[in-house]
């Protein structure tokens, strides 16, 4: 108890000093730190508010120049990612300089810092990857919003891009998350024009020229119909027999359309062959035979 006494009136004693060190520590801070941390808070805020202006007009001028819808989106979050990069780094540089003003030293915060930084680099290295990955698939337009693309050993219709991940969505309505670090090869079968390859097959004993003459007769009815005559934008080839074996033959029509667009022109000219066959008497190969097949679709 005594002990406690004797240190309760040493601190009694001592208060009015500690009190003036604290008054003179804050004064000093007032007048010399205070007004350089409003400098370096002023000149962060201020550069971060150009850097923004500077990233949203290169990004508004890049979207005027593309057509409309073409690439907006990856140009907004490559804008985006940008920003935030240049917002760290003038928030980093800031701290740095304001942290002097209040006596710490930076040395050992700069190591717990490498320390901490080295640990969840190590636990983070698929995460980079994704962000790595992503970046560059957004900055290249590999594939846009509602392209059919093939990924990772998924197909489907690209629904969302981000810098972590891309969501497709397949034929049966499945929603695939892929993550960008598995991305290794990009398939995308919608950009620019499609390639609808159609097999048609019938009977050996059909006269070759009968049979391409309707398929193209076929063909230019379809593609100078006012429902499919935007879509289709080449001409309508019928190269002539593809296959021959077991009592039929095989011809292929090759088609282009615009992306996307294949499977209803496919489906019409599907139709119109049965049609046009059927009216003409066409044989096909044998019991059990159809008239047409798809042998796949392909995209450039």
């Amino acid at each position: 108890m005594g002990f406690s006494l004797h240190l309760t009136a040493f601190e009694t004693e001592n208060l009015p000093a500690l009190f003036r060190d604290w008054r003179q520590d804050t004064l000093g801070f007032l007048h010399h730190s205070l007004p350089k941390l409003i400098v370096i808070v002023a000149g962060a805020f201020v550069l971060m508010r150009v850097w923004r202006a500077i990233v949203h007009r290169i990004a508004s001028l890049q979207e005027k120049k593309l057509p409309p819808g073409l690439r907006a989106q990856q140009v907004r979050t490559v804008a985006s990612v940008i920003t935030s990069v240049g917002v760290f780094i003038v928030l980093f540089g800031a701290i740095l300089q304001a942290l002097p003003l209040f006596n710490l030293d930076l040395r050992p915060l700069l190591a717990s810092a490498g320390i901490a930084g080295l640990a969840i680099g190590f636990g983070a290295q698929t995460l980079v990857k994704d962000f790595i990955n992503g970046f560059f698939i957004l900055l290249e337009n590999q594939y846009d919003i509602g392209d059919s693309v093939r990924i990772a050993g998924v197909k489907g219709v690209v629904e969302a891009i981000s810098l972590r991940h891309t969501t497709l969505r397949d034929d049966d309505g499945t929603v695939h998350t892929v993550p960008n670090s598995q991305i290794t090869i990009v398939s995308n079968m919608t950009r620019d024009w499609s390639q609808l390859a159609l097999k048609v097959v019938v009977a050996y004993s059909e006269p070759s020229e009968r049979i391409v003459k309707l398929l193209q007769e076929v063909g230019e009815e379809v593609r100078h119909d006012p429902n499919f005559a935007d879509d289709i934008v080449g001409e309508i080839q019928v190269p002539g027999i593809d296959r021959v074996g077991n009592g039929e033959a095989e011809y292929l029509m090759l088609v282009k359309t615009r992306p996307n667009k294949q499977y209803a022109v496919s489906r019409e000219l599907r139709r119109r062959i049965k049609e046009c066959f059927h009216q003409q008497n066409v044989q096909t190969a044998g019991p059990g035979k159809v008239y047409v097949m798809d042998q796949g679709v392909q995209a450039s």
